[in-house]
């Protein structure tokens, strides 16, 4: 798509401008002359909804059949340790392959590859009726977990370049709150179909999902922008995106929200368990945290009014910092709460902006790549960060992993405020 015809006079948008949420006016890296806006023209609305609504399809198989896989394989009488390995292997492939796949989208465009992830989770989740046992959910986890890597690249890639680029941070506020609602539905669809026709026939019912929107994008729907060609025909390394010194800081964002976010429900289901909460009790504590990610989208637009991008994502990690510190001050569920949902809100508005930095900082023709890094960086903590946090929280208690978290988004926090003071010292 070519963005600069895109850049026009601003028409009827006018009132509906922001301030400056990617670039930053004060707090911000690089002036730009192109605000924000909080509201979008109706094409744009148009396409950004029917891809919304048709990654919600993806996304609910995508999460409704970790559940499913993991109460199956425990009828089947697997171990937990099966079960684990199960699990893992949803991200095992996109932990290798996400950089990989983000360079052939930025080749052959967004539409192909969506419809090919798509498939590839139906084809997953379709496996299990067809061929019922415990092998076939091997198979099933790695189509599931590599079909939705390929769909989410090629998507998040597509919904920066839908409209104007000053329409990127409310094009991921929108795409971040369908996930949030396919985070609520997809298990709970499962679960609810589990107790009501079994696990395999739930695979069954779920599996058709991906077909709709594979079937709708073989249609033409929605109607996606082309993305910018390469501006170099020569062999891309990673190691140019990683020496680009706002990416690099875009990318330690990255890193650390993931890792406040994943962590997340990893310790707390231990702490809760360790301070003798019951198991209801530390669900409710963890909901907070499911909420407040679903409620921070919805007022997204009031704050893109109020802050930019690096102060918003300076402002999620100081207080995922404060957060993890005073947790393990905290025994009664009440407090727990109140933690875990102001924890929520300020990691659910981190991840909207790190995707309009990642557009908007990005050379043209490598934003798939630059999607793909994020999304191998995002695997790798889901991977790794558990096992590293659970031997040091079984060496020496909870209370070091807390901290020991808090310490890092801190150190995070500083550095970003640092390159910003550098970069706007030297302009």
């Amino acid at each position: 798509m070519n963005q600069t015809a895109n850049e026009g006079a601003p028409g009827p948008m006018t009132a509906n401008w922001a301030v400056r949420a990617i670039s930053g006016e004060n707090g911000g890296v690089r002036e730009s002359p192109i605000p924000v806006a909080v509201h979008l023209d109706a094409a744009a609305k148009r396409s950004l909804i029917a891809l919304i609504v048709l990654t919600v399809l993806v996304h609910m198989v995508f999460n409704g059949s970790r559940i499913t896989i993991s109460l199956y394989a425990l009828r089947l009488g697997a171990a937990p340790a099966t079960v684990g390995v199960l699990l893992g292997l949803f991200g095992a492939l996109p932990m290798l392959l996400s950089v990989t796949t983000g360079r052939v989208i930025d080749r052959i465009g967004v539409r192909k590859p969506m419809i090919t992830g798509a498939l590839m989770a139906s084809a997953g989740a379709l496996s299990v009726p067809l061929f019922p046992g415990l092998a076939v959910l091997f198979v099933a986890a790695v189509l599931i977990g590599a079909g939705f890597m390929l769909f989410q690249i090629a998507q998040q890639n597509a919904a920066g370049y839908i409209g104007r680029p000053d329409q990127r941070a409310m094009n991921f506020s929108l795409t971040a709150l369908g996930f949030s609602a396919s985070n609520l539905l997809g298990p709970l669809l499962a679960g609810t179909l589990i107790d009501q026709i079994g696990p395999v026939w739930t695979f069954a019912a779920i599996g058709w999902l991906p077909l709709v929107t594979a079937a709708c994008l073989a249609r033409g729907i929605p109607d996606l922008p082309a993305l910018p060609a390469s501006l170099t025909t020569e062999r891309r390394r990673l190691g140019e995106l990683l020496a680009h010194g706002e990416l690099r800081f875009i990318f330690l964002s990255t890193g650390l929200v993931a890792m406040a976010w994943d962590l997340y429900g990893f310790v707390m289901p231990i702490y809760g368990s360790h301070i003798g909460l019951s198991a209801t009790r530390i669900g409710v504590v963890i909901s907070m945290f499911a909420l407040a990610t679903f409620l921070v989208r919805l007022v997204m637009p009031l704050i893109l009014h109020r802050m930019n991008a690096w102060q918003m994502l300076r402002l999620a990690l100081a207080v995922s910092a404060l957060v993890y510190f005073l947790f393990p001050f905290t025994s009664q569920t009440s407090l727990l709460m109140v933690l875990s949902f102001v924890l929520g809100f300020g990691l659910g508005s981190a991840q909207p902006m790190v995707m309009a930095l990642l557009h908007a900082k990005t050379p043209e023709g490598r934003v798939g790549e630059a999607v793909g890094l994020r999304s191998m960086l995002i695997n790798t903590s889901q991977t790794g960060l558990p096992l590293m946090f659970g031997v040091l929280g079984s060496a020496l208690g909870m209370t070091p992993v807390f901290w020991t978290l808090a310490a890092l988004q801190f150190i995070g926090c500083e550095l970003i405020r640092r390159h910003q003071k550098h970069e706007r010292s030297a302009r």
